[in-house]
């Protein structure tokens, strides 16, 4: 399932819409990764989209 454990992010909905405006429905998935990560000491595998991602490398570069 495309769902981000930390933010909620799930797949959004939409219509691919054609040259001559004929709309067809299509989804969009965000990019989730499964990845280990340390909660309270322990190893935790959490599913974590790239953007969560990202804003946890940023936090742990700064400490």
């Amino acid at each position: 399932m495309a769902k981000c454990d930390i933010c909620g992010k799930g797949p959004q909905f939409g219509h691919h819409v054609s040259h001559s405006k004929h709309r067809t429905k299509r989804r969009w998935a965000p990019n989730i990764q499964r990845v280990t990560i340390i909660v309270n000491g322990q190893r935790k595998k959490v599913n974590m989209c790239t953007r969560c991602l990202r804003t946890r490398n940023k936090h742990l570069a700064q400490q």
